[in-house]
């Protein structure tokens, strides 16, 4: 098994702490809401903290039916939280799992970033390239958007 990592940054106009509770904390209630076209429900096991696992069900006709994902850390306070990605999606003949380490900070035109390092963990020999990372990242982007475009709409949302 090896182990490919990658660092990304994206910028948002939302504040970090409101972006934080939108993905992270009411991520259940709001993914399909703000992303129904991508998103068809979300399933909780336990109460979203650490050691809580997370079923992500997609709309039909996307090329994954779903990811599952187990919580490994969350800091409200620091706005970090992190997962790995351990059934579903991507994973199966090439990588065994997909961890995420993610950061909200404050921008500096007032919205935020937030930063990622994501870890691939190959299966056997496999490699796992510079583009298919990024249409990892494409996918999860789509989804970051639309919650992004929607707290936008919805102001009241997630404050």
């Amino acid at each position: 098994m090896g182990v490919v990592t990658y660092d990304f940054e994206v910028s948002s106009p939302i504040s970090p702490t409101r972006l934080f509770k939108a993905l992270v904390l009411e991520a259940d209630k709001l993914f399909p809401k703000a992303a129904p076209h991508a998103i068809k429900s979300v399933e909780l096991e336990g109460n979203g903290g650490t050691g809580s696992i997370v079923k992500i069900n997609f709309a039909d006709g996307l090329p994954f039916q779903y990811v599952k994902h187990t919580v490994e850390g969350q800091d409200k306070d620091n706005l970090s939280y992190s997962y790995s990605l351990i059934e579903g999606g991507p994973l199966g003949e090439k990588l065994e799992k997909i961890s995420y380490e993610n950061k909200f900070v404050a921008g500096a035109d007032g919205g935020s970033v937030c930063k990622s390092l994501m870890k691939f963990y190959t299966i056997g020999d496999c490699t796992f390239t510079e583009d298919e990372i990024k249409e990892q990242i494409q996918r999860m982007d789509g989804v970051y958007k639309a919650v992004e475009a929607y707290l936008v709409a919805n102001p009241d949302v997630c404050n």
